[in-house]
């Protein structure tokens, strides 16, 4: 089954909401207004009655009836659309036409209900009953009314409130679908928008200038996604053709080494050292991309740190003696200082905090020294790596975390067993273990601060 649109339905709820109140409000006022006339009858009447009464009230007897006959006439009888009746206890009728020995059924019926309505000879009648004593003798006083016209207006209006409410509810749903449809007019831009990106547009955004406050919100979230979709696909063209690019080199020493091998026959020695130079091909490939692998499980969180007590001072102290023999090439110098003990994973701190030390000594200036120091602090351990080198400009800082970024671009190639990789996964680690890591760069010095929680 087809489900009704957005439109559809608002306009449906539009026009229900106001059928429903104008429905309510005419049922009201046509109650009101039949209340209204009923009153003022039953005031006619009332007043009619007592009029009567104390008319016959004067009367001693009943023999002297006929002496109240003219100004009764006068009361009841002058008017077209009233007509009174007395009776006496045997319910002989004495007025208007004395001489009925009984009065007819419709009226005996009022006269034992009070009040009430009734039809006679084609009309309705409301009709009020009373009694009065005359001396010994009760007498019964029926007045009534003719309200046939007032049925008539009440059965007119509530034809034409019928006719009208139905047509205010047609008009209102139509109403209501031109309002839905001229309010919904943001959200079809934004489904406009989504149904033209692509890969190649995804610059557009949905202006929210003219966006009610109410889709403000949706817009400004989508214009969001709409960002993170480009940064996305832009990081991963670049990382695309990075890898490409990295991919490159080592393929083309492994083509142009097994031609060179194929022009001519050579002896066993020069063939083994051909295929020793190409395994140092296949092993950087290799690294590269397991370094990829990693950094894929990490953005899909799917790398889950063991949580060990690592002492940080002794980690450090291992990594230190393991470069110390390429630093004292060099006359560089470490310098290591506090201790702090956090909740992770052994292996892994290693590879991140070696990514680092070797960053630190590849850019490190001969006879110079590097800083390791680690800090306990209110519910964190901070390590920091420093070291002297050329001071780094603020806007490469954040992207020296990117894969394959480099400061210097026409350094592309680097060095051949670094792919430009392992600032990325250090920050990959650093994140697994619910950390955070910066770069600060100034007056000739570099430093690495990761945060851990403690």
């Amino acid at each position: 089954m087809k489900r009704l649109s957005l439109t559809a339905r608002l306009s449906l709820m539009f026009m229900l909401a106001v059928t429903g109140v104008l429905a309510a409000a005419g049922y009201f006022f046509s109650q009101l207004s039949e209340h209204h006339f009923d009153e003022l009858d039953r005031h006619t009447l009332h007043e009619k009655l007592e009029a009567s009464r104390r008319l016959l009230g004067e009367l001693d007897d009943l023999q002297n009836f006929e002496r109240v006959r003219p100004q009764l006439q006068a009361l009841l009888g002058g008017h077209s659309e009233m007509r009174g009746f007395i009776f006496d206890e045997r319910g002989a009728q004495l007025f208007p036409q004395p001489g009925v020995d009984e009065a007819e059924p419709p009226l005996l019926d009022l006269i034992g209900r009070e009040a009430g309505e009734l039809t006679l000879d084609g009309r309705v009648w409301r009709g009020e009953a009373g009694h009065v004593e005359i001396g010994a003798q009760r007498l019964t006083l029926l007045i009534l009314l003719d309200v046939t016209a007032h049925k008539a207006f009440f059965h007119t209006f509530s034809g034409w409130l019928w006719a009208a409410l139905v047509l205010c509810a047609l008009l209102s749903g139509l109403l209501g679908w031109l309002l839905v449809r001229s309010g919904l007019r943001p959200l079809r831009e934004v489904t406009q928008v989504a149904a033209s990106v692509s890969a190649k547009s995804l610059r557009e955004r949905i202006p929210d200038e003219s966006t009610p406050a109410e889709l403000q919100q949706l817009v400004q979230a989508f214009n969001a996604m709409l960002a993170r979709l480009e940064d996305a696909f832009v990081r991963l063209s670049n990382f695309s053709a990075d890898i490409a690019h990295e991919l490159r080199t080592p393929l083309s020493n492994l083509m142009t080494h097994t031609e060179v091998a194929l022009t001519r026959a050579r002896t066993l020695d020069q063939y083994q050292d051909n295929l020793h130079s190409n395994l140092e091909e296949l092993q950087r490939m290799s690294r590269m991309i397991d370094d990829m692998l990693f950094l894929a499980k990490a953005d899909n969180g799917l790398i889950v740190p063991d949580a060990k007590p690592v002492a940080l001072e002794a980690l450090c102290a291992q990594l230190l003696d393991y470069y110390q023999l390429s630093a004292d090439e060099r006359g560089v110098r470490f310098e290591l200082s506090g201790a702090g003990t956090i909740q992770g994973d052994l292996l892994m701190l290693r590879r991140a905090l070696s990514n680092l030390l070797s960053n630190a000594l590849r850019y490190t200036p001969d006879g110079e020294r590097i800083r390791v120091a680690i800090v306990r602090g209110a519910g964190q351990v901070t390590l920091e790596v420093s070291n002297p080198g050329a001071t780094i400009a603020p806007e490469h800082l954040e992207r020296l975390f990117d894969r394959f970024y480099r400061v210097d671009p026409a350094r592309r190639e680097g060095c051949p067993s670094n792919a430009g990789l392992g600032l990325a996964i250090t920050r990959s680690i650093v994140q697994a273990h619910q950390g955070r890591i910066h770069c600060s760069s100034a007056q000739g010095w570099t430093s690495f601060r990761l945060e851990f929680p403690g």
